[in-house]
């Protein structure tokens, strides 16, 4: 075996440690679990390496997900010590959230294609940016649903999340924030709520993708191993920064980063989804 035998795995590996430092600051910055960039990402990389259109999206998503696992502990560790998590709130949204992952996981997502799991990631993200970006205030006396209402958001953001790969901020975020939750517990809460929605999430992929044909070697289920390790290892690394930079930035610029990546990204998963039908 020659040299040229592992350059395509070498550039593999530099390929998912760069993602991986990249989700890893902006899942701390955003609150975003990372998921939002993993996913177009994830599908170029995978597609570059001759896997169908179809279980590219899928494997995309079921990988990202699962490395929020890792990625949402670090961030919500270094969003604990300075006091922003409100676990209240966690508490409550957390059983509507994994009966709602579970549901996506274990059944919609198995069923429908991947160039429609594309525009549904691209059409979500996009509506999210664009709420971001009015910067509308939201009503004074208005807060948070009851315990009952709680649950069914965790289910919608759950449920969503599975469809799209991400850990939930693209929806948590502003919901909290029109429930007048200031925007940096908002980041910091969505980074805690990364976490049961992934965990919940990863479990249905593997299990609705264990018998899937002509995925590569290296696949459990839908989540690709070799991205799953090298990614979770160096995200971790940089969402503590991440989280510094962000209880460091006025709300407003924090507003305008979080809606400006998600549009780029709405962007490429659209342009994905077109180009595959």
């Amino acid at each position: 075996m020659n040299a040229s035998d592992f350059s395509p795995w070498i550039l593999l590996i530099i390929e998912l440690g760069v993602l991986g430092l990249a989700t890893g600051f902006l899942a701390g910055l955003l609150g975003i679990g990372g998921g939002m960039i993993m996913v177009p990402f994830l599908t170029y990389i995978l597609s570059s390496r001759g896997i169908s259109a179809d279980l590219t999206v899928k494997m995309a998503i079921a990988t990202s997900m699962a490395t929020i696992i890792f990625t949402s502990l670090s961030s919500v560790r270094a969003h604990h010590k300075r006091g922003a998590v409100r676990w209240d709130i966690v508490r409550t949204l957390a059983p509507g959230i994994v009966a709602g992952a579970m549901v996506a996981s274990l059944g919609v997502f198995a069923v429908i294609k991947g160039n429609w799991l594309a525009f549904i990631f691209a059409g979500f993200v996009g509506f999210s940016a664009y709420q971001m970006l009015r910067n509308k205030q939201p009503k004074p006396g208005r807060g948070l649903p009851s315990p009952k209402g709680l649950f069914g958001v965790g289910g919608g953001i759950g449920f969503l999340s599975g469809l799209v790969g991400a850990g939930g901020g693209f929806v948590s975020v502003p919901f909290l924030v029109w429930s007048n939750v200031s925007m940096h517990n908002a980041v910091a809460t969505s980074a805690a709520l990364g976490f049961p929605i992934a965990l919940a999430n990863a479990v249905g992929y593997v299990w609705s993708g264990h018998a899937v044909e002509g995925l590569p070697p290296g696949a459990v289920g839908y989540i690709f191993m070799p991205a799953l390790v090298i990614i979770a290892a160096t995200s971790v690394l940089m969402a503590p920064l991440g989280v510094r930079i962000a209880h460091a930035l006025p709300v407003a610029k924090l507003k305008r980063a979080f809606a400006a990546v998600l549009f780029c990204l709405a962007g490429y998963m659209l342009w994905k989804a077109l180009s595959s039908m």
